[in-house]
């Protein structure tokens, strides 16, 4: 089985960074995509990033855009979400998810595997 663990989280002010770090344990996994997704209270799961194996593919919701930066190290088994200029709606529980393939996916329903999610709250 594959475990994802996020870290990072926390408050901070309007205008702040945060970065994310989401590490993979148990079984290794093959090539594959990392995502990033959000949800805040009452809303659905939205799509932050993802990236490819390779790291050559990098995709972004159009909320974050010029401001959040996804990467990856695989010998580490991590990804990375450098979130800059943070506003107050960016306020939510990111997710990190996983999928073995060498498609980069931007819904929740191509990724198999999850983690417990990390709050970022940003305050006004």
């Amino acid at each position: 089985q594959v475990q994802l663990a996020e870290s990072g989280g926390g408050l901070v002010q309007a205008g702040g960074s945060l970065r994310l770090s989401c590490t993979a344990s148990g079984r290794t996994l093959s090539r594959n995509a990392m995502g990033w997704f959000r949800q805040a209270p009452g809303k659905e799961r939205e799509f932050v990033a993802a990236i490819s194996w390779s790291g050559g593919v990098t995709l972004y919701g159009n909320s974050v855009k010029g401001r959040f930066t996804i990467s990856r190290d695989n010998g580490k088994n991590t990804a990375y979400l450098q979130m800059n200029s943070l506003k107050p709606e960016d306020t939510a529980v990111y997710y990190c998810a996983a999928r073995e393939t060498t498609l980069v996916p931007t819904t929740t329903w191509n990724y198999d595997y999850w983690g417990q999610g990390t709050q970022v709250t940003v305050s006004s």
